[in-house]
């Protein structure tokens, strides 16, 4: 218990002063795949399901789900996390997760860092949750292997839980698909108001943000993005966790620095 009542009082991650070690050279990620996020969405949220197995590891209920658009043949697997699957939590408000996750989605999509797979809230056979589109993942190529390859997706995908208070990025949770492309999945733990920053994405801890990074968070919260973004959020999670999530972005954006990780609390349990 005194671990935990300690989370509540952790400090930001983010340092106290301006005495961050410049980040060595990462160049902007190569370009996202080129998919229809917008149709692919409308399938996920209109297809019929024909098709719902459980998943076995997880501490929540997830089903992998066949959807089809003419009622027949599969075109889409989706996975499904129903509302009524989710464990409780001591933290995080019951049945609030799936809409964490699609508030993520769409946090993903406003930034311009499309590595989340699309993503929508419908009904299916256990109730309303989430149905992300399926990313088959290279299953030769385990984590640990391909990091030191991908660190400028890695880098955004640091930056980007640090920004929604990622509490849950395992080694699991980032995926590299047949085609190279990394991909980052399970954001049901994310916009809590209180400190809750977990991951093992670590290479970065303390480092200066490279420009890219900086101008993309920039050209978010200046602009248009954030404001149409913060309306929508405030149907999904609570006012009070909206008002914590610009408060990082203002926080990042001054600082301009990796979140520094300590080597207890900020590392996620794996399920290995």
């Amino acid at each position: 218990m005194t671990r935990y009542r300690a989370r509540w009082s952790r400090p930001d991650p983010l340092p106290g002063d301006n005495t961050a070690a410049l980040a060595a050279g990462i160049p902007e990620p190569p370009e996202p795949p080129q998919i229809d996020h917008a149709l692919i969405c409308r399938q996920l949220e209109q297809a019929e399901i024909v098709a719902c197995e459980p998943l076995p590891s997880g501490s929540n209920y997830s089903f992998a789900v066949g959807l089809s658009t003419s009622g027949h043949d599969i075109d889409l697997i989706g996975i499904y996390k129903p509302r009524r699957g989710e464990a409780p939590l001591w933290d995080f408000p019951n049945g609030s997760l799936y809409r964490r996750e699609f508030a993520a989605y769409r946090t993903s999509q406003a930034l311009g860092w499309t590595f989340i797979p699309p993503t929508v809230v419908r009904d299916g056979p256990y109730g309303a949750g989430t149905v992300q589109l399926y990313i088959e993942p290279n299953s030769s190529t385990h984590y640990p292997l391909w990091r030191q390859q991908h660190l400028p997706e890695l880098s955004r995908l640091a930056v980007f839980d640090y920004v929604t208070n990622n509490a849950d990025r395992k080694a699991s949770h980032c995926l590299l698909d047949k085609e190279g492309t990394v991909w980052g999945i399970d954001h049901g733990l994310t916009f809590h108001e209180d400190v809750k920053l977990r991951t093992v994405i670590r290479e970065f801890t303390g480092l200066r943000l490279c420009q890219w990074l900086v101008d993309d968070l920039e050209g978010f919260y200046t602009g248009g993005p954030f404001v149409s973004l913060a309306v929508e959020l405030e149907e999904l999670i609570s006012k009070r966790e909206v008002a914590a999530f610009r408060d990082r972005l203002e926080r990042i954006l001054r600082w301009r620095v990796f979140p520094m990780l300590d080597l207890y609390d900020s590392v996620p349990r794996e399920w290995w």
